[in-house]
């Protein structure tokens, strides 16, 4: 397969553009029309992370995209088997995006891709470097009650990954009735990633890192699509702890009630925890207990992790003297711009010193007022750029829950 090349008009701004601002898309109907819909418009952002992948998995694997594609082929029976009808918006995605079914399917099982064991024995086999792949890195936050002294109730995160795919990001709406509306933030044919519904609850997700057992288990953006898919907090909760997940990622879910709760789940159980004073930070490492699988060698594969967490709760818990959401959204924006240990501080930049393919940065920061249904994000790092209030409200249109 011939390399994919895509090349930025000359008005649109680069990644690094301060001024520049995430693509809003908008999907309904039926999962294929939904499918055909999202591919249409995010063709472009769509096409540029495949080449990008392409790339990348080459570099660290020595893999082609014919090999990722016929990895990832692997999750489509336990997608279609789960959830016929995200296999169905999938190749709604492919027909819209012109691109195969697997295609999509490699871009929404990345992650499992990655930490398969044989993709762990292949890279230490061959020529290219073997050794761990860094989970997503992501700093993500719930905090209510005591800790928010304007009353609201927030949840948001920095989202960290490879600064490559930065342009293919997109905040995506979805009205899907009966269930509820969805507004997230994804790469470009993803069905899934961390947002907020209708209902009032928020899912802040952050990779963990570690390979378990052999046998096949769900792609993370489809277990997240369907915590996100849920009315109640209980029912979201119950994705979370009966579905079988491939790989270990953290989930932190807040709810609009005033309660969040933070699970570390794996394909080997799960471990959890509450707020203290109404504020609860997460990061990469495991912070509840590190699994039994893991525990006799266990090193955090994101040692900065150590950093951004105690450095987020210590500007965090700052929103005690918020007076209104006003100064609450500048305590948070100046909270999630830390750059302590910079590059790979909170506020994550591209090392300069690594080749520009491995780059990472902040590539969305996000803050959503469960309270009032307003949804902020940053089109890259927070520290140089105003949030970027989008067009929908959580608890608007006709499917939405009553505020």
């Amino acid at each position: 397969m011939a390399p994919r090349t895509t090349s930025a008009g000359p008005t649109e701004p680069l990644p690094d553009d301060p001024s520049r601002t995430l693509p809003v898309v908008e999907i309904s109907g039926t999962p294929t029309t939904r499918g055909r819909q999202y591919g249409e418009a995010v063709r472009p952002q769509l096409h540029a992370a495949l080449g990008y992948y392409e790339a990348a998995f080459g570099r660290s694997a020595g893999l082609t995209w014919d090999q990722v594609t016929a990895r990832a082929a692997r999750w489509l029976k336990p997608v279609e088997d789960h959830a016929p009808h995200l296999a169905e918006e999938m190749s709604g995605i492919a027909e819209g995006a012109g691109v195969g079914l697997l295609d999509v399917l490699a871009l929404n099982a990345r992650g499992e891709v990655i930490y398969d064991r044989s993709f762990k024995e292949m890279a230490a086999s061959g020529t290219r470097p073997g050794g761990e792949e860094p989970p997503d890195g992501c700093t993500s936050f719930a905090a209510y009650g005591e800790a928010s002294g304007d009353g609201h109730v927030y949840a948001g995160q920095n989202w960290d990954w490879r600064a490559g795919v930065a342009d293919t990001v997109v905040m995506l709406r979805i009205v899907q009735p009966p269930k509820p509306t969805l507004i997230m933030q994804v790469e470009a044919g993803q069905i899934g990633r961390q947002g907020a519904n209708s209902a009032g609850i928020a899912l802040n997700a952050n990779g963990l890192g570690g390979r378990f057992s052999d046998a096949v288990g769900l792609p993370q953006t489809v277990v997240r699509r369907g915590v996100l898919d849920q009315h109640v907090i209980t029912d979201a909760v119950d994705v979370l702890c009966r579905t079988r997940a491939h790989i270990a990622s953290n989930a932190l879910l807040t709810c609009r009630e005033g309660f969040a709760l933070d699970l570390e789940t794996t394909p080997a159980g799960h471990g959890w925890m509450y707020p203290t004073d109404g504020l609860l930070v997460h990061g990469n490492h495991y912070q509840a207990g590190v699994p039994a699988a893991l525990a006799p060698d266990y090193r955090p594969l994101s040692p900065d992790s150590l950093v951004r967490v105690p450095r987020a709760e210590q500007g965090l818990r700052a929103l005690r003297s918020a007076t209104g959401p006003d100064e609450s959204l500048k305590i948070i924006k100046q909270a999630m711009s830390d750059h302590l240990g910079h590059p790979e501080s909170l506020c994550t930049h591209p090392d300069p010193r690594r080749p520009d393919i491995e780059h990472w940065a902040t590539l969305v920061s996000s803050c959503v007022d469960l309270t009032t249904g307003d949804y902020r994000v940053t089109a890259g790092t927070p520290c140089d750029r105003d949030y970027q209030h989008l067009p929908w409200n959580l608890y608007d249109g006709p499917y939405g829950d009553a505020r």
